[in-house]
């Protein structure tokens, strides 16, 4: 049986970064988004969400809020998942201030806002 190359691209990259971070191997996830950064790979949404799920679940607070502070400098506009993980890490790691900045940027710029918000 022979297998073909899988082509690196934004598809792909999401995919793989998705799996990692709905599985347990959140390290991965963020070393392979770190990675697809530095190819000619363009992030997008799905990108930044999974890296940000990724970090929610592994309680950083810290690098969640950086990644969505981030979106800006690659033309990428963070949605309510990409809010919503973020208030997630920020529930879990106890910075409620950092939580209710960004509640107040997803009420500024319009994002829809859900239960998972509120639950955050």
């Amino acid at each position: 049986m022979s297998y073909s190359k899988v082509e690196s691209n934004t598809i792909t990259f999401n995919a793989v970064i998705s799996a990692f971070a709905k599985g347990s191997e959140q390290e991965k996830a963020l070393q392979l988004f770190k990675s697809s950064l530095q190819v000619t790979v363009e992030p997008n949404t799905r990108t930044f969400n999974a890296a940000i799920q990724a970090c929610a679940k592994r309680d950083d607070w810290s690098e969640a809020l950086h990644l969505v502070h981030g979106m800006a400098e690659h033309k990428v506009e963070p949605n309510m998942v990409s809010f919503n993980a973020a208030i997630c890490a920020c529930g879990k790691g106890g910075e409620w201030r950092n939580a209710t900045h960004l509640y107040g940027a997803m009420i500024c710029i319009r994002v829809g806002i859900d239960t998972v918000t509120y639950s955050g």
